[in-house]
C-alpha cells in the first residue's frame, strides 16, 4: 500500500511540476510576444509626459488618478498589440537572428493566426481606453502604432537605411500621449520630449545595430552598419548625440538642477561617443554606446519627476 501511495505522489509531484514548467514557459512566450522591454520603456515615457502635464497645469496626481490608470494601460495595450504584429509579420526572418530565433512565432508555440488576431484586438482596445481619455491621445497612439507596424515595419525595415529614422517617429509618441490625455492642446514641453525620444533612438538603435550587424547581414535587413560599415555609422550616432545638447535648456522651467543634470548625461554620451574614433573594439564601444542610452532615458525622465514632485503629488 504504501508503494502505491509513493508511486501515486510521484506521479501527482511530476504533474505539478510538468504543469509549472508550461506555465513559466508560456509566460516567458507571452513576454517575447509583447517586448516587455519596449513596454516598460515605452511606459516611463508615457508616464513623465503625462506627470509634467499635471505640474504645467497645476492639476494634482492624486485627483486624476483614475486618467492615469485609462493612459498607462491604454498605452501598454497600444506597444503590446504593435510588437505583436511586428512578430507576426517578421515571423520569416526571426529565426536567423539569435535574440529572435526563440519567440513563439518563431517555435510555434502560439500560432501566427492567433498572433495576428490578438495583436489587433489588444491594438483596438488600447485605442478605446485612451478614448477615454481624450481623441488626442488616441490618435498619437495610432500615429505611433501606424508607423511601427506599417511604415516601419512592412514597409521600410527590410528596404531602406533610413528605418531607423523612421521607426523613430513611433518611439517618440509615448511622451505626447501622456501629455495629451491631461492637456491636449500644444505646448513646448511635449514637443521637446518628442524631440528626445526620436533623437535618442537613433544612436541607441544604430549601437545595436553594430552588435548584431551580422545577423542583420545575414537576414537581409539593411541597417546602417551592414550598408555603410562602423565608420560611417559612429559619425552618424555622434552627430544624433550631439543634436541632444541644447534641448534641456528649452526645458529650463523645470529647474536648475533638471537642466543640469541632462546636460550632463548629454555630454557625457557624447564623450562616450567621440572615444569611438579611437578605439580599437568597434563592437565594445558599440555595447558602451547601448548601455548608457538605457541608463540616459531612465535618468532623463525620471529626474523630471524627481524634480517637480512636490509639487505635483498631492
Amino acid at each position: 500500500m504504501d508503494k502505491v501511495e509513493t508511486a501515486t505522489s510521484q506521479v501527482v509531484g511530476n504533474a505539478n511540476v510538468a504543469d509549472e514548467q508550461r506555465s513559466a514557459s508560456l509566460l516567458t512566450d507571452i513576454k517575447s510576444l509583447i517586448k516587455v522591454g519596449i513596454i516598460n520603456s515605452n511606459l516611463i515615457t508615457v508616464f513623465a509626459g503625462f506627470w509634467l502635464a499635471l505640474y504645467f497645469t497645476g492639476l494634482s496626481f492624486v485627483a486624476n488618478i483614475g486618467t492615469f490608470a485609462l493612459t498607462m494601460v491604454g498605452s501598454a495595450l497600444v506597444i503590446a498589440g504593435g510588437c505583436m504584429l511586428n512578430n507576426w509579420y517578421d515571423a520569416d526572418i526571426d529565426p536567423i537572428m539569435t535574440r529572435t530565433k526563440s519567440r513563439p512565432t518563431v517555435t510555434g508555440t502560439i500560432s501566427l493566426q492567433t498572433v495576428l488576431t490578438l495583436g489587433i484586438l489588444i491594438s483596438v482596445l488600447g485605442f478605446g481606453l485612451l478614448l477615454f481619455t481624450s481623441v488626442q491621445a488616441a490618435l498619437f497612439a495610432f500615429m505611433g502604432w501606424f508607423v511601427y507596424v506599417v511604415l516601419y515595419t512592412m514597409w521600410s525595415k527590410r528596404k531602406y537605411t533610413l528605418n531607423t529614422a523612421i521607426g523613430s517617429f513611433s518611439g517618440a509618441a509615448p511622451p505626447l500621449i501622456g501629455w495629451s490625455a491631461v492637456e491636449p492642446n500644444f505646448h513646448i514641453v511635449p514637443f521637446i520630449l518628442f524631440l528626445v525620444m526620436f533623437i535618442w533612438q537613433t544612436p541607441h538603435f544604430l549601437a545595436l545595430a553594430m552588435r548584431k550587424s551580422k545577423e542583420y547581414k545575414a537576414a537581409g535587413i539593411p541597417m546602417l552598419p551592414v550598408v555603410h560599415g562602423f565608420e560611417f555609422t559612429k559619425r552618424q550616432i555622434v552627430v544624433y548625440i550631439a543634436c541632444l545638447l541644447p534641448l534641456p535648456f528649452y526645458l529650463a522651467s523645470l529647474g536648475t538642477t533638471f537642466v543640469v543634470i541632462a546636460s550632463i548625461l548629454n555630454v557625457g554620451w557624447l564623450i562616450i561617443g567621440l572615444s569611438g574614433f579611437f578605439m580599437k573594439n568597434d563592437l565594445k564601444w558599440a555595447n558602451f554606446i547601448f548601455i548608457y542610452s538605457l541608463n540616459y532615458l531612465t535618468i532623463f525622465f525620471l529626474m523630471m519627476v524627481v524634480v517637480t514632485w512636490n509639487t505635483t503629488f498631492s
